[in-house]
């Protein structure tokens, strides 16, 4: 496995053609607002370094039977499951945003499950190609950018009615050696922080959309590859003299469009080309784990907690019943999720490639909860943060000569406390709930693995009602 600074130097030898504001950037790695996005990543690996988070971190390859990051892992068992959201809420916690391997996980899990499934209908070896790729990321500890999310277009046509044939990715050449696509991959989290891209299909197709329903993985610097960094609110505040005013001092986030020029993919590299009737399931089954995945919130949650209930005692109000009625109901939100993500991790099963997956129902259930109260607990921070977060003076005014002493002056509370201290952790809180991260803790709580109707969708198809309707009549005596 890789280090930090291992994985930061793995980086600076790709050569992405990486695009924001405009214009090209020479380097991505030290790009002041780039950089803390990598950090984020680079903390996974160096977590899974300590021996104190060994066994959240790492796992055991049943490939090769070594020790592997368990973001490189494919789920041998229900105690992996759980684990993997016990990880995810321990990475949330240490850096306050998303940390961008979870997708990249899941979709190495989707894939070799489905992968298998379509070798035993059709006979085919994708499942045998997607292994000695895996068994390739987990040696040399990748970081994949899983990318399922097409730009569609017009939303009420299929793929291959849509007046620009592009607007999902799609095969447009057919070689002896490999294949060519063409195509975007949108709101692809960490994307130029990764080694890798597995591409999956967007949605369930059928036999007229066969050229779209491609998986396959590709380095993320190689030939036709273009990324165009996406905006983040307050996002320039990274390149800014000074810290207080990024909130989040160490970590953060970026998206970015994903576009695919004509590139070319070796056969060694593809797990499904044509096979549309396996499309839907391979959806499903990464929508599912992915939904899971947001254990991370849970993390994020407790960073959000703890501020609001610093907050509180810097402003002397923490011991009014009200605000301690506040953060028991943020305390019970974020628990509630956490039950969530544990309760579909226990409840999985084993899938016929031997792979384990969540429970279905059980992950929708939560991610539908990830959808609403992350922005509750959100508001009582706020609430209980006051105005002040999003009105306060800025860094430069705090050290200017001029004014320093009148914001010292008058934005000071409690007097043992330093009026520098209650400003930074109320740019932690405007951070959270209204900057950059509140990308990855409020809009990906909403719309990351799918939006708040995908989940009520899989809910309604997965509940059994005929079972609910048969023990109601049982009790009632209706034959």
């Amino acid at each position: 496995m890789m280090n930090a600074e291992q994985y930061e130097e793995s980086l600076r030898k790709l050569k992405l053609d990486v695009h924001m504001f405009g214009e090209r950037v020479k380097n991505v790695v030290d790009h002041p607002i780039i950089r803390p996005s990598m950090k984020a990543v680079a903390k996974t690996y160096e977590m899974a370094e300590k021996e104190e988070y060994q066994e959240i971190m790492t796992a055991r390859s049943h490939l090769t039977g070594k020790s592997v990051n368990r973001f490189t892992h494919v789920h041998q068992n229900i105690d992996d499951l759980v684990k993997k959201s016990k990880m995810g809420r321990l990475l949330g916690r240490e850096t306050g945003c998303c940390f961008q391997r979870c997708v990249g996980m899941d979709a190495l899990n989707a894939v070799s499950i489905v992968s298998h499934n379509v070798d035993a209908k059709w006979g085919t070896e994708y499942n045998k190609r997607f292994l000695k790729y895996l068994a390739y990321v987990q040696e040399h500890d990748l970081t994949v950018d899983g990318a399922m999310t097409d730009t569609k277009g017009d939303r009420s046509l299929p793929p291959h009615k849509q007046p620009d044939p592009d607007a999902f990715l799609h095969v447009v050449e057919r070689r002896k050696d490999g294949i060519v696509v063409r195509g975007a991959k949108a709101h692809q989290t960490g994307a130029v922080n990764s080694h890798e891209i597995l591409v999956m299909p967007t949605l369930s197709m059928r036999e007229d959309d066969r050229e779209y329903a491609v998986s396959f993985a590709l380095p993320s610097d190689a030939e036709g590859i273009l990324y165009i960094i996406g905006r983040q609110s307050c996002d320039t505040r990274k390149s800014e003299e000074g810290a207080l005013d990024q909130g989040n001092l160490l970590f953060g986030g970026h998206e970015a469009l994903v576009v695919f020029e004509d590139v070319f993919v070796p056969w060694e590299r593809v797990f499904m080309c044509g096979e549309f009737e396996f499309t839907g399931e391979l959806v499903e089954k990464f929508a599912a784990y992915h939904r899971q995945s947001y254990a991370c919130k849970v993390g994020v949650g407790d960073v959000l907690i703890g501020a609001a209930q610093v907050a509180a005692e810097y402003n002397g109000v923490d011991k009014a019943s009200h605000v301690k009625d506040k953060i028991i109901e943020m305390n019970h939100l974020n628990e509630t999720l956490y039950c969530g993500c544990v309760a579909c991790a226990s409840e999985g099963h084993r899938e016929q490639s031997g792979t384990y997956c969540v429970d279905i129902l059980l992950s929708n259930v939560h991610k539908q909860n990830v959808t609403r109260f992350p922005y509750e607990i959100a508001r009582l921070a706020q609430d209980i943060a006051g105005g002040l977060m999003v009105t306060m003076p800025s860094e430069k005014d705090l050290r200017s000569p001029e004014t320093g002493r009148l914001v010292e002056k008058y934005l000071g509370a409690k007097s043992n406390v330093p009026t520098e201290h209650r400003l930074r952790i109320l740019r932690l809180i405007e951070n959270l709930t209204l900057g950059s991260a509140a990308v990855g803790y409020l809009t990906e709580s909403m719309h990351g693995a799918g939006s708040p109707q995908a989940q009520r969708i899989m809910i309604s198809r997965t509940v059994d009602m005929r079972e609910k309707q048969r023990a109601a009549k049982r009790l009632c005596g209706i034959e």
